[in-house]
């Protein structure tokens, strides 16, 4: 048969739960100043835990391209496979996974055919800010 409970016994078990709770926190001393410093915290970390990756830094993408890739790539051009330039077209075409940042990464850190690796001679940083530079060149028609 089913537990039937009386107002009265709920009420009871209510208080008791309340002050067995009551209890439990006066057992633990807990400054407030310290809830306080963890709740800013916590937020700081959620802010920070969300806010978007920082964009590739597409000036400085240049200044390493120039450096680096010029020799071979100025204007966009290719001067070892002409077909295969950086423009948006070509990019399209021959870019392994498409014309995008994360393709231009990997075809710059491993190479590929004639074009050397650069992946131990450039920083992760440099190469993705070469990236950058890349696509946003290749967008705007390597003026």
């Amino acid at each position: 048969s089913p537990i039937s409970l009386t107002t009265s016994k709920v009420s009871t078990m209510k208080i008791a739960v309340a002050a067995t709770l009551l209890a439990t926190a006066s057992a633990f001393s807990v400054n407030p100043q310290q809830i306080a410093k963890g709740a800013v915290a916590g937020a700081a970390a959620a802010v920070i835990a969300s806010a978007p990756a920082l964009a590739a830094d597409v000036g400085a993408g240049e200044s390493v391209f120039n450096a680096n890739c010029a020799a071979c790539h100025a204007g966009g051009q290719n001067v070892i496979m002409p077909e295969k330039t950086l423009e948006k077209e070509a990019l399209e075409s021959y870019l392994a996974g498409g014309r995008n940042e994360k393709a231009v990464i990997t075809q710059v850190t491993n190479g590929k055919n004639a074009m050397p690796a650069f992946g131990g001679r450039l920083s992760d940083e440099d190469i993705a800010n070469v990236a950058a530079f890349v696509i946003k060149s290749s967008d705007d028609g390597w003026e």
